[in-house]
């Protein structure tokens, strides 16, 4: 029998929501103190800024916690009542950059409540983990080109990045300024890869066992009362 209309709209869901839900849980990983820690240290972060390794992670963790938690104020100070060690217009961006993250997170959210949600509705049947599965391979193969432009091209990828998501002029920075030495190019480049990466592993392991669900039997005709019939 041909798949209804209502398991046509749902694969479709499916196969658009699963890309999302592992990209975000890829960032996730390394949206964090330890990984932030461990690649300025490779950057020489401390050298750049002129910070002692404990300064550099205190700052680092304040503007962390400012871009997560909020209020995205950005003002750390280097010392107790000092001045801010960002300006106001590197503050500026970085509260632009947490309405981005704030923006992609609630459509990362929405993607996994509709993946949870047709999944439920599916009840295992084998055209919801296809649709999983072809997922996974878009975002693969997506991930793979992507990265290929990125490391060959970083500079005009990540200027690409910049023009799509933040407003003209609003996103250069000075070398000797403090948003580009706690953050220079190696410290993205090198994120950018690992994202990369790790999108790239849970991509394929998506489609793995996704493929191998939808070669399952069908549950049987009472378990899927309820459910689309294809």
């Amino acid at each position: 029998m041909n798949p209804s209309i209502a398991q046509r709209l749902a694969s479709v869901v499916a196969v658009v929501a699963t890309p999302c839900v592992v990209i975000a849980v890829a960032v996730l990983l390394f949206l964090n103190p330890l990984w932030v820690a461990f690649d300025q240290g490779r950057s020489g972060v401390a050298g750049l800024t002129g910070y002692t390794p404990a300064q550099v992670q205190a700052v680092t963790g304040s503007v962390l916690s400012d871009l997560v938690f909020g209020p995205p104020n950005f003002a750390v100070p280097l010392t107790q009542g000092g001045p801010p060690i960002l300006d106001e217009r590197e503050r500026s961006h970085m509260a632009d950059v947490r309405t981005v993250i704030l923006d992609l997170g609630l459509v990362a959210l929405i993607a996994g409540a509709l993946l949870v949600g047709v999944g439920v509705a599916a009840r295992g049947r084998r055209w919801f983990w296809r649709a999983v599965a072809l997922g996974g391979r878009v975002l693969a193969i997506g991930v793979v080109v992507v990265g290929v432009a990125f490391g060959l091209f970083f500079d005009q990828a990540f200027q690409t990045f910049h023009e799509i998501f933040f407003a003209a002029g609003t996103y250069m920075f000075d070398p000797t300024e403090k948003l580009v030495q706690l953050f220079p190019d190696q410290f993205w480049s090198e994120t950018s890869i690992a994202i990369s990466v790790a999108i790239l592993i849970l991509a394929i392991a998506t489609t793995v066992i996704a493929t191998r669900l939808g070669r399952e039997p069908e549950p049987e005709a009472g378990a899927r009362v309820g459910a689309w019939t294809p």
